[in-house]
């Protein structure tokens, strides 16, 4: 009992020196030790059970034994190589984090993008092919319309630039994460950031396929605009040319 005791105040004074400096695992791993030492020499010699004392050495020895691997546990938790590991695992979590909500961002961004050029698209040519048939109310109004949505897309097409950059920052910022984490050992996290990586690169990819056709379209358009603009002010000219000979012969 006297062995029980004895470790026993080993183990709290171990406990308490772990609560009070968890940075001294050096030394409290030398007092487990110590202790279990203790205790398994201890159980090697005969020992005289008192009368009425109903705890039986061996188990007393064996659950003294148990205290001391939990703090062994304990202080094998505290070593440089598992807190790195823990703090890479946490780097690895916020990255992802941070890569998700501007992968998110971006791909929106690209996406009202790609919506406001569009529409610019169809009141454009809806303005061209109606040149000559509508009023002049009708004509304003479609201008208007071109006018707005041309610039909700430039103000969009911005707003890409400034998530775009952010994104970058944050696929640079997980990749770094993931290589600390497999130097550190902590392999799974490592993987599970590289995968997010692959992720977010694949659904940027595709927004700006998508924004980069509207682009196409939009340049053709233009084109389309150049041509129906040019053969409509050819097409006055040579009504106003028509109308001056027909007024001059009949004043003839």
């Amino acid at each position: 009992m006297q062995a029980v005791r004895q470790c026993s105040a080993c183990a709290r004074r171990a406990a308490g020196g772990l609560q009070h400096n968890q940075t001294d695992a050096s030394a409290l791993r030398g007092r487990v030790a110590a202790c279990i030492r203790y205790l398994s020499s201890e159980r090697l010699r005969p020992g005289v059970q008192k009368s009425g004392d109903q705890t039986n050495p061996a188990h007393t020895s064996l659950a003294s034994l148990s205290l001391g691997h939990g703090l062994w546990q304990q202080v094998e938790d505290l070593s440089h190589n598992s807190l790195i590991r823990r703090a890479a695992s946490a780097l690895t979590d916020s990255s992802s984090t941070f890569l998700s909500q501007a992968t998110l961002a971006l791909t929106d961004a690209l996406t009202d993008y790609s919506k406001a050029v569009h529409s610019r698209i169809a009141f454009q040519r809806k303005y061209l092919s109606s040149l000559g048939k509508m009023s002049p109310a009708e004509e304003e109004s479609l201008q208007q319309a071109v006018r707005d949505w041309r610039a909700e897309a430039a103000e969009r097409l911005n707003e890409c630039k400034r998530f775009e950059s952010t994104w970058i920052n944050a696929v640079n910022l997980s990749k770094m994460a993931a290589e600390a984490a497999y130097a550190s050992g902590a392999h799974q996290a490592s993987i599970l950031v590289r995968t997010n990586i692959q992720v977010a690169q694949s659904q940027v990819e595709e927004a700006q396929k998508l924004s980069a056709e509207a682009d196409k379209k939009l340049a053709e358009t233009k084109v389309d605009e150049i041509q129906r603009m040019a053969e409509y002010t050819a097409f006055l000219e040579g009504s106003d040319e028509h109308e001056v000979q027909e007024a001059y012969l009949r004043e003839d």
